[in-house]
């Protein structure tokens, strides 16, 4: 070989070097290009075959080496629809090969590209920046899982997402230990209660049979005498300063009315009997014509100076006053107590005549808005009402019973509020007692509106009684699973691959999921424009499943680093100005053989 083998290997190294500036050059020129992949260049030696004395170091040849599984940098976009792998992977994509009509025609071949920047055309296809047209898995939107496995090119179309009964209703809450009713009162144990005897129609569990009638009791505030001590039975209800008498007196012609009968007060000495009391008698006095009249069971006392009246079991206990002196007792005008028990057989309704009853013992559970087959919103109200109490003392427990309205505008006879018809009932840990994990709402109608049968699901440990300041119930959850008609308004892809459809209803639904594929040589697929590759023989046939996690408004930037390519520009430069060198030597070198002959 000699020289000119010399002169034609640094040829090869010029054009060596030359093709790796065209790599260079093209890495920087994409530096800023999506998903550029960049291309290294891979310098190999050509050995010519001798003897193991007289081997030469040999020509060179240039090839390209790929960085197909090499990932750039992903930076958020403001687009929704952008979206970039996290991972190995591409996104499975097709070229139009003609239009007809202004809608594309696809040949059926799949490209593949990391290049994200997609957007939705005006035929409601997802095509990228470089003309590609993205291809994913359709989603069933009743179960949510794809259809299928093979992915084919993406259209989403303007069309009506149809309505959706209501056929469940989630539900999640804590019931207040002592819900804070209108007419609860916590000096009268059970006022906290829907107490059946208030109702011209019992509304409890149907078939519930009311307890008889019992006696209940409030107890007074505590009130010191004129010595300062606490009052006892045998307090005077008037007295001279030190004495064992009320703060205030009662005066002559003064009166307390029990059940619409009135006890007068008279003159020290004078008239007592059942409706008469002298000013100068006791506490305890007072108290039995109060219990004569009310028909009290157990008798009512004086107790760590506070006053305890009981109803009995007769009727309730109604009392009022206009004495200064009847807040020396430690009551406040008016009082009433109503006996525990009684009342109707249950019927699981609130008629329209015990609307406002109702309301004032129970409290709110919280609203939904659900929808019938054909999409019409129906607002379904929720509301709590305790029924039994553990507070109450031996064969008590607590039982809370569930209504949803049924006519805000009942009247009369007609239904108002539905109980569901379920007892439950709460433990001391303020868990439920049995476990009730679901119910059934049969025939569920609101203002005319019917829904049918709705599955009401609490979960193992949705529904509790624990303590609660406010005497609400909090609502942690309450969803429904129905929706009315809606037509599609925009979409986007979410961070789990999935495209989602944004309706006019607010509903998002998954409408698919992007394909990404995989190859076993990835640094073997065929570049074409646009950044997309084709399968070769080298890179085996796509892989489906196994690819990295697409993010949604995102994008991958070219994996290109300016400063490694400067460092590589600079090596080349160097390396070409070397051959050039070698071309001069070997020149001048056959220019002095040249010489010989003259």
């Amino acid at each position: 070989m000699g020289i000119f083998g010399a002169l034609t290997t640094s040829v090869a190294g010029l054009r060596s070097n030359s093709y790796a500036l065209e790599n260079i050059s093209g890495n920087i020129a994409n530096s800023q290009t999506t998903a550029f992949k960049r291309i290294d260049t891979s310098f190999l030696d050509l050995i010519p075959q001798a003897g193991n004395n007289q081997q030469l170091a040999g020509s060179v040849t240039a090839g390209s080496r790929l960085t197909n599984t090499t990932q750039g940098s992903v930076q958020s976009a403001s687009v929704s629809t952008y979206m970039a792998i996290n991972g190995e992977g591409f996104f499975v994509v097709q070229k139009p090969s003609s239009f007809s009509d202004n809608n594309p025609i696809f040949p059926g071949v799949d490209n593949f590209t990391r290049r994200g920047d997609f957007s939705l055309d005006k035929n409601g296809y997802l095509v990228n920046g470089a003309g590609y047209y993205l291809e994913g898995v359709k989603i069933d939107p009743t179960t949510g899982n794809p259809v299928g496995g093979s992915p084919g090119v993406l259209k989403f179309q303007n069309d009506f997402l149809p309505s959706q009964a209501t056929t469940k209703i989630s539900y999640r809450a804590n019931l207040a230990s002592y819900p804070l009713t209108t007419k609860h009162d916590k000096s009268i144990p059970g006022s906290e209660l829907l107490r059946a005897a208030d109702f011209a129609t019992n509304p409890q569990v149907l078939g519930t049979t009311p307890p008889p009638f019992s006696d209940n009791s409030k107890t007074g505030l505590q009130i010191n005498n004129k010595q300062g001590v606490p009052i006892t039975g045998a307090t005077k209800l008037s007295g001279v300063a030190g004495s064992d008498s009320i703060g205030v007196d009662f005066a002559v012609g003064n009166t307390i009315t029990v059940n619409g009968t009135a006890i007068t007060f008279t003159a020290s000495g004078g008239t007592d009997d059942a409706t008469h009391i002298p000013i100068d008698s006791t506490i305890a006095n007072l108290l039995s014509k109060i219990d004569a009249i009310s028909a009290g069971g157990a008798a009512s006392t004086v107790t760590s100076g506070a006053v305890v009246l009981h109803t009995g079991v007769a009727s309730d206990l109604a009392m009022t006053s206009g004495a200064a002196a009847f807040a020396s007792l430690g009551l406040t005008s008016p009082v009433n107590v109503v006996r525990n028990g009684g009342g109707s057989v249950g019927t699981g309704k609130v008629t329209g005549v015990d609307n406002q009853t109702f309301l004032d013992e129970s409290v709110s559970g919280g609203s939904t808005t659900a929808y019938d087959g054909n999409g019409a919103p129906v607002n379904v109200q929720f509301r709590w009402a305790k029924v039994d109490s553990a507070t109450l003392g031996t064969g008590h427990t607590d039982v809370w019973n569930l209504f949803y309205q049924v006519n805000p505008n009942a009247t009369g006879t007609q239904t108002a509020w539905q109980n569901v018809n379920t007892n439950f009932t709460f433990a001391s840990n303020g868990q439920m007692s049995p476990v009730i994990g679901q119910i059934t709402l049969t025939g569920l109608t609101v203002s005319g509106v019917s829904l049918g049968d709705v599955t009401m699901a609490f979960g193992t440990g949705g529904l509790t009684q624990f303590s609660d300041t406010n005497g609400n119930v909090q609502v942690n959850q309450l969803q429904q699973d129905g929706y009315s008609a809606g037509q599609l308004v925009s979409v986007s892809v979410s961070n789990d691959g999935r495209v989602v459809g944004a309706y006019s209803n607010g509903r998002n639904i998954d409408l698919a999921e992007v394909s990404v594929a995989t190859f076993n040589g990835a640094n073997f697929l065929k570049r074409t424009d646009g950044g997309a590759f084709e399968i070769t023989n080298e890179s085996g046939q796509p892989l489906y499943g196994k690819g990295g996690s697409v993010s949604g408004s995102s994008l991958e930037s070219s994996n290109t680093d300016i400063a490694d390519e400067f460092t590589k520009l600079i090596v080349t430069q160097q390396a070409y100005s070397a051959n050039t060198k070698v071309i001069t030597t070997a020149n001048t070198m056959v220019q002095d053989l040249l010489n010989v002959m003259r």
